[in-house]
């Protein structure tokens, strides 16, 4: 199932399962455009945990760095969890000399980023579709 469209949501978001999204990121400079249609679209939806898919991403700007910081933010006000994927060696060393290696849940791919999100324990305050949109 697509994200919706509408409000800047681009075709790359996908509610892969019950609660979570899919997003596969595009390289710079398109980047940290994608992640901030996902931080509106976590902003009205909420109850949703995050994978970032970085398969396409070859490094990571200050902009994106910031826009990551800010959905890690939102999303766990939200109760839930982000969790990135497919990272290469070039941003991975962003990560390591900005020291958000150890800020941001990393694995290999899409399995191991789905089996972390079903293994991560949920937190006791959540935002539902009843409930207002999360702030962050």
């Amino acid at each position: 199932m697509m994200a919706p469209t509408g409000k800047g949501y681009k075709m790359s978001m996908q509610i892969w399962q019950e609660g979570v999204v899919l997003v596969e990121l595009p390289g710079e400079p398109e980047t940290s455009g994608e992640l901030e249609s996902v931080i509106g679209f976590v902003r009205e939806r909420g109850n949703y945990d995050v994978v970032l898919d970085f398969e396409k991403v070859t490094i990571a700007t200050s902009t994106s760095l910031a826009s990551l910081l800010r959905l890690r933010d939102l999303v766990n006000a939200c109760g839930r969890h982000l969790v990135l994927c497919g990272v290469d060696s070039a941003t991975k060393g962003v990560f390591s000399v900005t020291a958000l290696d150890g800020v941001f849940e990393i694995v290999k791919n899409r399995i191991d980023a789905f089996t972390t999100v079903h293994a991560m324990p949920e937190a006791e305050t959540a935002c539902g579709t009843s409930d207002p949109p999360c702030e962050g």
